[in-house]
Formats: C-alpha cells, sequence, structure tokens
C-alpha cells in the first residue's frame, strides 16, 4: 500500500491459542466464562499467555478500556459493529520474534489477513498493545510516556501517517519501551463480518 513514495505494512495478524476458534473476543462472554477461559490460557513465561495470571483483574481493566476506546473511534467517525473489538497486528512484529519463547511458539496460531478486507470506519489501532498504552497514559511515567501516542485511539488515515513519519515501532521508529512489555502496533477490528471468510 503505497503512502507518500513509502511502502505501509499491508496486513494483520491475528494471534490466537491452538485449538481454540480465533477472532473471539474475552469481554463478550460473562464474567465467570471468561475468567475460568483466561485461566485455562495461563501460562507460566509465555510472553503471550502470562497476562492472565490474574484473569478477573485483566478482564475488569480490559473492559473498562475497551468501553474508552469504543467511545473514542465513534467520536472519530468510526462505525463499530461490535462493543468489544477484536485484536491483531499490524504486520509483523520485530518486538515478537525477538522475544518468543518455546512455549509461546508451541501454543499459539496465527491468521493474516489483508488490510484492505476493512473499511476505515471498521478499525481502529493504539500504539503500543492497548492495555499498554492506557497503562503508561494512566501512569505518565516519564521514562516511558508519550503524549502523542499512548491513551489514543487513531484511525487507518492517522496511523499511515504516523507509520510514513516515523517508520515502524523498534525498526526505524527508535522507541524506548520495557522488553517485556508488547511492542508493536494493535488493530482493533470492530466488524466480524470482513473475517469470516478466514476462520
Amino acid at each position: 500500500m503505497p503512502r507518500n513514495g513509502k511502502v505501509m505494512i499491508d496486513y494483520l495478524i491475528h494471534y490466537y491459542r491452538k485449538g481454540s476458534e480465533p477472532f473471539q473476543s474475552l469481554s463478550a462472554l460473562s464474567e465467570i466464562d471468561a475468567v475460568e477461559l483466561m485461566s485455562n490460557l495461563y501460562i507460566q513465561g509465555a510472553i503471550f499467555w502470562e497476562r492472565f495470571k490474574h484473569p478477573a483483574e485483566y478482564l475488569s481493566r480490559r473492559r473498562e478500556i475497551e468501553n474508552t476506546m469504543h467511545q473514542e473511534f465513534i467520536s472519530k467517525g468510526g462505525d463499530p459493529k461490535l462493543h468489544f473489538p477484536i485484536y491483531m497486528v499490524l504486520g509483523r512484529s520485530k518486538w515478537a520474534l525477538e522475544v518468543v519463547d518455546e512455549s509461546t511458539l508451541e501454543t499459539t496460531a496465527e491468521i493474516e489477513v489483508p488490510l484492505s478486507i476493512f473499511n476505515k470506519s471498521d478499525i481502529s489501532f493504539t500504539y503500543p498493545d492497548s492495555m499498554v498504552s492506557y497503562m503508561f497514559a494512566k501512569q505518565k511515567d516519564p521514562k516511558f510516556y508519550q503524549p502523542d501516542y499512548h491513551g489514543k485511539v487513531f484511525t487507518l488515515p492517522e496511523i499511515v501517517k504516523i507509520i510514513n513519519d516515523n517508520g515502524m515501532p523498534g525498526e526505524e521508529w527508535k522507541t524506548n519501551m520495557p522488553k517485556n512489555l508488547a511492542h508493536y502496533i494493535e488493530a482493533q477490528v470492530w466488524n466480524k463480518k470482513p473475517l469470516l471468510g478466514f476462520i
């Protein structure tokens, strides 16, 4: 996807647990079912699955952030068909390749989908992972907080401009981030219909 003489990453990757159904939302489940599922997904030391160590606390914070993103996306012209988004990553994250562990590799599957299947009203973005982005915005630690990016939702045209100006995080875009925290551009898909052909 050429933009202003540069090449934009033109695909998204959805990561999910092997043996489970892709493109699901934990927040759409009842609290009991979501906590039970996260308890089963938790793997100590696995970079993708260790975040579920405290499932009830995680779910509460996640739903809070998703409600905020839902409202902010609408305010920017988004037309979400879902209240809770389906999470994906823009391109192949250099961070994930560097920190991935054996447990994550053995238990994680992925699906790559072209960015072009979505309308701009279907999809939003955060930098980095939304949970991390809003945590930084809340804590405002001067070592890591970037007010232009953290705690914000971006539309497709906005994230294209950011990447054209800065490059991809951890590559041309040199940013300061703790190694254990997700360092990529997260995509929030608010319409499941374009994904049905990839299940």
